[in-house]
């Protein structure tokens, strides 16, 4: 008979982008943030930048979310040894979608939650400011979702399936709506 899974057990989630310094920051901070204690976020980068975008940490910073400890990094720190073992990894921007990821311990549940990257928008400052407000917000919505799931009650190929429905909510990126 199988063990029933503690109500406190805290999923780790891995939010991925090439950059590593706006989207996948986002929903590092926004799930940390949301997820009421029952989630430890982190984010990572293919090609990490090395430095998180600063209207990234304004945008959080205005709504309030706390910004302490957030990072550019490789993706690699996190299939290395001794890193914490994910529970779910999504991919928020289309290339990560597309490379070939590290083998990550456990075998997490993927999803891809294609955003639009607003630290590649062009303009006013109030172009930009407007284009991160809205990625956080697309990305807000999708962890609303997600934290609001039943995980611990659904069977492994509707939590799938339901993670899948959240990456195709407002905002998907065209990749995204035309991808499975």
């Amino acid at each position: 008979m199988p063990t029933a899974e503690p109500s406190d057990r805290v999923y780790n989630v891995l939010f991925l982008c090439t950059g590593n310094s706006a989207r996948s920051i986002l929903g590092e901070a926004l799930l940390n943030h949301l997820g009421g204690g029952r989630f430890r976020a982190y984010s990572a980068g293919s090609a990490p930048k090395g430095a998180v975008h600063p209207m990234t940490l304004e945008v959080l910073e205005a709504a309030e979310i706390p910004t302490a400890g957030l990072r550019s990094k490789n993706w690699d720190e996190f299939a290395a040894e001794g890193a914490p073992m994910m529970d779910f990894v999504f991919t928020v921007c289309d290339n990560a979608a597309g490379e070939a990821c590290p083998a990550w311990p456990g075998q997490p549940m993927t999803a891809h939650w294609g955003i639009e990257d607003p630290a590649a928008v062009e303009g006013p400052e109030y172009v930009r400011r407007a284009a991160f407000k809205q990625a956080m917000q697309f990305m807000r919505n999708r962890i609303i979702a997600f934290v609001s799931l039943p995980i611990r009650s659904l069977d492994t190929l509707t939590l799938r399936a339901r993670m899948h429905d959240i990456g195709r909510m407002d905002g998907a990126t065209q990749a995204q709506s035309t991808a499975e």
